[in-house]
């Protein structure tokens, strides 16, 4: 009958190679739609759990007198805020691409280069994620991605560059000694064994001096004995007294063992090459076993924790694993004992290249560099937003005005009755939303969380090749045209121009950068120029990033502005002179990107 040939690890499975800057390719095994959906359960179920912690903690701080509700309220929402879009961030970021859902089920986020995950490309993959769960909280939009893309990328990884891979590197392991004996060839298995006494080139000396014995003078008959004697009569305490019969005897037993090789040779798969492979295997599968529970530790404990002289022999080490993966795919090795080498060298390369790890933020290079090159970079994508917003706000403005009923069709009935009320409280000396003290904190932290909600979703939305985008952008501007048109046709313009004045200009600057970030995303999926989409993609999506996190820390300003000075008492001649403050802000952010750019090209 002929032989069972070994399957194949994972017939069924998708795979993708990554040649890493040894020039080792790394096969990896991709993460299906059913281990990717129970780690995204089971990360759910998680959340849940600390949001319900944050709610109960709530609970337990108004207990304490000294506590005002407004000001829980508001830490309350900020951290939920940040529970629900940073969990998965901050545990990809930090975690090597693992949240706990993904560690329970034994899965991870890399760069599809092989890299480790970056904390951006984990931002914004994961801020993407609001595109993919659509509609609502069902995934329709992810699941066919993950479900039919070649590499199994859901639309955030796209944007991100990341794939998803299988990783149990605890259980990563040579397979077992029966399964590997049982395709060793005779004579590879007589060695792991034991039973092969001599080398290949002992074999041949013992061949040549047994087969002249008879024509060789006897003074150099007697030295060629007596000298393989000494060498090779030690591993055999039992031999014959003689040194030419003991040779004689030794060379005929290693003849017959190795004619039963040269029978393998001529039968049918692997077993062909199996004496240099399986050698191979033998000999080196204690080195790799070592570094691999070095490369785990690593991995798991932090390359803090390793020395730098320790860190050099890792990396020694490291390319001689993988230069060894690359001579085991030449000898023909075992399927699956690539598959757990292919393993090794990958666990050892996630070590090894994560040594970069998180790049520690230095706010003031990002505040003065980072944040203001990027938006100069972006300023064309920044322009179209700001145009994109504007024109539906004067569409708005004077649609409203030539027409006041048409206020009914554009705005919420709660504005228009605001609008209706407005002049008994601008009389009455109360500014427009204005509220007691206690309650400013829970306000301000509630309009931080709305406007970078809404930043996110103008950013994630140009996946759509910039649809959502543009309609997040013009829906905004719409309405808010039609709002200044209502109150300016019940002569209220100036009593909600005022409100507006101190947050205004930081607030809508942060909505054209977010929105730009979102026509760069497009661009790279309408018109990705020279790119490949999927590379135009990666690169648009980095600058889009820089973009939201301007955008961020921007709405945090004004969020805070809005919360406790807009919806204030304060003068309006301090809200006025705030608001200039920030339009000179906002252009000092250009003129520092400009400059930052041209030193740059010089």
């Amino acid at each position: 009958m002929p032989e069972k040939r070994a399957p194949t690890p994972f017939p069924i499975s998708r795979r993708f190679d990554v040649e890493t800057p040894e020039h080792v390719s790394l096969d990896f095994e991709l993460a299906g739609l059913g281990s990717r959906a129970a780690a995204a359960i089971y990360d759910a179920v998680v959340l849940v759990v600390l949001l319900l912690l944050l709610q109960l903690s709530v609970v337990l701080l108004n207990a304490f007198p000294r506590v005002t509700v407004g000001w829980a309220l508001a830490v309350y929402i900020l951290v939920t805020f940040a529970t629900v879009w940073g969990y998965f961030v901050l545990f990809e970021a930090l975690g090597g691409g693992r949240t706990p859902g993904k560690r329970r089920i034994g899965i991870r986020v890399v760069m599809d280069t092989g890299h480790p995950i970056t904390f951006a490309a984990a931002a914004a993959r994961n801020l993407v994620r609001l595109v993919d769960m659509q509609p609502g909280v069902t995934y329709g939009v992810g699941i066919p991605f993950v479900l039919f893309h070649p590499q199994h990328k859901r639309l955030g990884d796209l944007v991100a560059g990341t794939i998803v891979v299988r990783d149990r590197p605890g259980e990563i392991r040579l397979p077992s000694p029966a399964a590997t004996v049982k395709r060793l060839e005779p004579a590879a298995t007589a060695m792991a064994a034991g039973h092969l006494e001599l080398s290949d080139d002992e074999f041949r000396l013992v061949q040549q001096v047994v087969e002249r014995l008879d024509t060789l003078a006897e003074p150099v008959r007697r030295r060629l004995v007596d000298e393989l004697e000494r060498r090779l009569g030690p591993r055999f305490p039992n031999r014959v007294p003689d040194p030419a019969i003991f040779l004689t005897e030794l060379y005929r037993d290693e003849s017959a063992k190795r004619r039963g090789v040269a029978a393998a040779r001529r039968g049918e798969g692997p077993a062909r090459r199996g004496s240099v492979a399986d050698r191979f295997v033998v000999l080196r599968e204690a080195g790799w076993e070592a570094f691999r529970q070095r490369a785990s530790a690593i991995e798991e404990g932090g390359i803090r924790n390793t020395s730098g002289r320790e860190l050099v022999a890792f990396a020694g080490a490291y390319r001689e694993v993988a230069a060894d993966l690359a001579r085991a795919r030449t000898y023909g090795v075992d399927p699956r004992v690539l598959e757990y080498l292919t393993r090794v060298v990958s666990t050892g390369h996630n070590a090894l290249y994560g040594v970069r790890g998180v790049r520690r933020l230095r706010p003031r290079q990002f505040l003065l560099q980072s944040l203001p090159a990027s938006v100069w970079e972006a300023r064309r994508y920044v322009l179209a937003a700001f145009l994109v917003f504007v024109i539906p706000g004067l569409i708005g403005f004077f649609v409203v005005r030539l027409d006041p009923a048409a206020a009914e069709s554009l705005l919420p009935d709660q504005m228009i009755a605001r609008a209706a009320t407005g002049g008994d409280q601008a009389r009455a000396g109360i500014g427009y939303a204005e509220m007691p003290s206690p309650f400013l904190p829970m306000m301000a932290s509630g309009i931080i969380a709305n406007n970078v909600q809404v930043a996110i979703a103008a950013f994630a939305f140009g996946i759509s090749a910039g649809i959502g985008t543009v309609l997040i952008l013009s829906l905004n501007g719409l309405s808010i045209g039609a709002t200044l048109g209502l109150f300016t046709n019940y002569g209220l313009a100036g009593w909600l121009l005022t409100f507006v004045a101190g947050h205004g200009v930081l607030e809508l600057t942060a909505i054209f950068f977010a929105g730009g970030a979102g026509l760069a995303i497009a661009r790279a999926v309408v018109a990705p120029g020279d790119l490949a989409r999927r590379d135009a993609l990666v690169v648009n999506g980095r600058l889009a990033l820089r973009l939201v996190g301007a955008a961020a820390v921007l709405l945090l300003v004004a969020g805070a502005i809005e919360g406790f000075l807009s919806a204030s008492p304060a003068p309006a001649a301090l809200k006025v002179g705030v608001s200039a403050a920030s339009a000179g802000v906002v252009g000092l952010l250009f003129l520092l990107g400009r400059k930052v750019a041209l030193r740059t090209e010089s």
